[in-house]
C-alpha cells in the first residue's frame, strides 16, 4: 500500500470538530447536544445579504476575477476606508473563506523550515495552515490569569531567529476572546519593524468589542505599511460562515501579486458568495449595534454563570465569542467525552471544544476547554445546568 505523506500524517485533528461522532451518536440516542464547540451563531443575518439570491435570474454561475469580482473589492476597500484604513480594491484579494485567506497569506510569505511565532492558546487550525505551508509554529504562551493579554516583549524577542519570517495574531482572539489594545499592537509592529518581518492579523471578529472598548487594526500602523498583512471574512460579521467568502488586505504590491498567483492556481473564489456578500455590505449599522449587544449579555451571563461553579475558572473576554474555562478536572479531553457518551441531564448535554489543541506547547491546556456562547441565553442557560451538575457527576 502506498504511504501517505508526510504533511497529512503531521495534520492534526481539528479539537473542535474531532468529537463530532460522539455528538451523532448521542443525538441517536436521542440526547439534545448544545453545541458551544464550534463558532457557529444562532443569530440571523442580515435580511439585505439574500436580496442577490431572491433577485438572481441568470442560466449560469460564472467564474469571477482569481482575485474576486471588482465590485465586491471595491465595496470591502470603502468598508475599510470607514473604518480609517487606507486601502484600495487594489490591496484585496478575495478568498474562499478567511482559512483560504490565511493558508495563501503563509504560503506566500514562508519557505519551507521557517518559523512564525503566534501567542498562544491561538486557533487551531493555524497548526494545519502552518503545516500546509511546510513552517514551524513557533508558540509563546500567554497565560488565563491576565486574560491572555500580549506576552511581554522579550518572550517575542527570545524567540526570534534567523528563520523567524512572521508573527501571526488574532485579533480579538479565537479562542481566548482577548482584545488586544492600541499599545499592545503598537509594541508588536515595533518587533516587526526591528526584525523586518511580517505581521499578519487574522482580524474576522473585528466588529464584536465589549465594555465600551475600539478594535486597533494592523493596517494602522504606516512604519510596517509594507509588512502588515490583514485577514477578514464574512462568517462572523454577518453570520454568513456557510458563504465561504474571506479576504486578504496587504498594501505590499510584491506580495499581492503572489498572493494572486496562488489565486489563480484555485481558480476564482465563490461567485455567488461574492454576490452576497457584496449585498451584506449595505447592512445598516442598528445590525451590528444590536448583535454586539446580544453577544455582550451573552458574554456576561456565561462567564458569571461559569465562575459561580466550584473549581471553574473562566477570564471575561473583551471581544468575539469565545472564552476559555478551566475545568477541576485533569484531563479535559476526556470530560469532554463523558458528557458526550456518558452524561445527561433530562434528555441533554453539551459539547465542548478541548483546549489543548489551541495550543503549540504540549501538556498546556489539558484541564482546560474553549466555550462559544454562540446560543440564545435560555440554552446557555440550560448547557451551564449540564456542565455543573456533570462536574458533579463525573469521577475525576
Amino acid at each position: 500500500m502506498p504511504a501517505i505523506s508526510r504533511k497529512g500524517q503531521q495534520l492534526p485533528a481539528s479539537p473542535i470538530r474531532k468529537l463530532v461522532p460522539l455528538a451523532e451518536e448521542a443525538k441517536r440516542r436521542g440526547i439534545r447536544v448544545f453545541h458551544l464547540n464550534i463558532g457557529q451563531p444562532d443569530i440571523a443575518s442580515p435580511s439585505e445579504a439574500f436580496r442577490p439570491l431572491r433577485e438572481f435570474s441568470g442560466d449560469f454561475v460564472d467564474y469571477s476575477h482569481s482575485a474576486g469580482h471588482m465590485k465586491y473589492r471595491e465595496g470591502l476597500a470603502r468598508f475599510y476606508q470607514n473604518l480609517g484604513l487606507d486601502v484600495g480594491a487594489e490591496d484585496v484579494l478575495v478568498t474562499t473563506g478567511g482559512s483560504e485567506a490565511l493558508l495563501f497569506t503563509l504560503m506566500s510569505c514562508v519557505d519551507d523550515g521557517d518559523e512564525v511565532i503566534v501567542p498562544e492558546p491561538f486557533y487551531a487550525n493555524y497548526n494545519s495552515f502552518a503545516v500546509a505551508a511546510g513552517c514551524k509554529v513557533v508558540p509563546v504562551t500567554s497565560r488565563m490569569e491576565n486574560g491572555f493579554a500580549l506576552p511581554p516583549l522579550s518572550e517575542f524577542e527570545r524567540l526570534i531567529t534567523p528563520r523567524t519570517k512572521a508573527i501571526l495574531i488574532c485579533n480579538p482572539g479565537n479562542p481566548t476572546g482577548c482584545l488586544y489594545s492600541e499599545q499592545e499592537l503598537s509594541t508588536l509592529a515595533s518587533i516587526a519593524e526591528k526584525h523586518n518581518i511580517w505581521l499578519i492579523a487574522d482580524e474576522v471578529y473585528r466588529d464584536f468589542v465589549y465594555d465600551g472598548h475600539r478594535h486597533h487594526s494592523v493596517l494602522q500602523y504606516d512604519a510596517i505599511r509594507e509588512q502588515a498583512v490583514m485577514v477578514d471574512s464574512v462568517s462572523k460579521r454577518f453570520n454568513l460562515c456557510g458563504v465561504r467568502v474571506g479576504c486578504v488586505v496587504t498594501r505590499n504590491r510584491e506580495l499581492g501579486a503572489t498572493l494572486l498567483r496562488f489565486a489563480q492556481s484555485r481558480l476564482s473564489p465563490p461567485s455567488l458568495g461574492q454576490m452576497v456578500a457584496l449585498a451584506a455590505l449595505d447592512t445598516p449599522p442598528e445590525y451590528f449595534e444590536r448583535v454586539r449587544k446580544e453577544y455582550e449579555s451573552r458574554r456576561n451571563y456565561i462567564v458569571d454563570r461559569l465562575n459561580a461553579i466550584p473549581g471553574v475558572v473562566c477570564p471575561k473576554p473583551g471581544g468575539a465569542f469565545y472564552c476559555m474555562v478551566q475545568l477541576p478536572v485533569a484531563q479535559a479531553e476526556d470530560f469532554c467525552r463523558f458528557l458526550l457518551q456518558d452524561f445527561n441531564l433530562g434528555g441533554s448535554t453539551v459539547m465542548l471544544a478541548p483546549a489543548s489543541g489551541f495550543y503549540a506547547t504540549p501538556q498546556k491546556g489539558l484541564n482546560q476547554v474553549r466555550l462559544a456562547y454562540v446560543l440564545n441565553e435560555a440554552d446557555l442557560a440550560a448547557a451551564a445546568d449540564c456542565l455543573e451538575a456533570a462536574l458533579k457527576a463525573y469521577e475525576r
